[in-house]
């Protein structure tokens, strides 16, 4: 009844909350992009989102279908697998930021594990930057991290805003430095926030320094001071900052999949061939089930 084509293309803009970044990471324009949606919303009589020039949001329909598509494109990519005896196999090296701590990342991984037994996950978890690096160093097959809007690397993921988040009590002096809660460098966010602090003329200090999210969470719980961080991913017991508190935008962040050079990082008995293909694998399952790793969705 649903086009596993269409079903892509409404996880991408589901994912993004737009059309035009759909588009980008799918390879197409977004005129067809357009036309799967309104294909898909026409096979299931309801309107998946909502739109204006400003936003897109999904409608109850539209969360709905989620879940609907990724149970869909997963249950197709494993019987492809099994009647083309493509099971992907080998070591395969994989990356995630430390952003992905607290999310469902775990769940998509599991699946995964189940979906394809012959694999040999390694899991590491560091900061963008540094993961960004071991990728380009040969040291990880696949990783999911941050990247900064301008640098071209890496398939999109979603894009999303940066806000400043603290302890629901927390009153900043404007007199008074911004006591800031960061990760050490090469933290993209650590960067991003001190840079805007530095274009509004706000002074600034730094309160807690931690290579972990968890390091991080408690301080900003204690009132130690602020973060910047990614508003769909705000840990439990944290709020976005009013405006009224007086800290300048910080623009966005795009979270993206980057693959390691082809012939570089695979290791173990079924050679390089397996950890691509496995690689490949784990990629799309991360793009189909994206939307869970966003705190609030399903």
């Amino acid at each position: 009844m649903y086009d596993p084509v269409q079903l892509r293309t409404f996880l991408a803009v589901a994912q993004t909350l737009s059309f035009t970044q759909a588009a980008r990471r799918l390879g197409l324009r977004q005129s067809t992009v357009s036309q799967h949606v309104r294909r898909l919303e026409d096979a299931t009589g309801r309107p998946l989102f909502t739109r204006d020039t400003h936003s897109v949001e999904l409608t109850e329909a539209g969360e709905a279908m989620l879940g609907f598509a990724r149970r869909i494109l997963e249950v197709q990519e494993q019987a492809a697998s099994y009647f083309t005896g493509a099971r992907p196999g080998g070591r395969l090296r994989f990356g995630a930021s430390e952003d992905f701590v607290l999310t469902r990342l775990t769940d998509i991984l599991e699946s995964f594990r189940r979906g394809h037994p012959e694999v040999d996950l390694e899991l590491t978890v560091e900061l963008s930057g540094t993961l960004h690096e071991r990728l380009d160093a040969g040291k990880l097959d696949l990783v999911l991290a941050k990247r900064r809007p301008e640098d071209p690397r890496g398939e999109l993921v979603w894009h999303d805003d940066l806000v400043w988040i603290g302890a629901p009590r927390l009153r900043l002096d404007p007199g008074l430095p911004v006591p800031l809660i960061v990760y050490p460098p090469p933290g993209i966010t650590r960067a991003l926030a001190m840079e805007a602090l530095e274009r509004s003329g706000r002074p600034w200090r730094v309160a807690c320094t931690s290579g972990s999210l968890n390091g991080l969470v408690a301080a900003a719980r204690a009132g130690l001071g602020v973060m910047a961080h990614s508003r769909g991913l705000v840990p439990p017991g944290l709020v976005r900052l009013p405006d009224r508190a007086g800290l300048p935008e910080l623009g966005s962040v795009d979270f993206v999949l980057r693959h390691g050079e082809r012939g570089a990082g695979a290791r173990g008995g079924r050679g390089t061939r397996g950890a691509l293909s496995a690689a490949d694998a784990l990629a799309a399952a991360i793009l189909t089930g994206g939307d869970r790793l966003q705190r609030g969705r399903g």
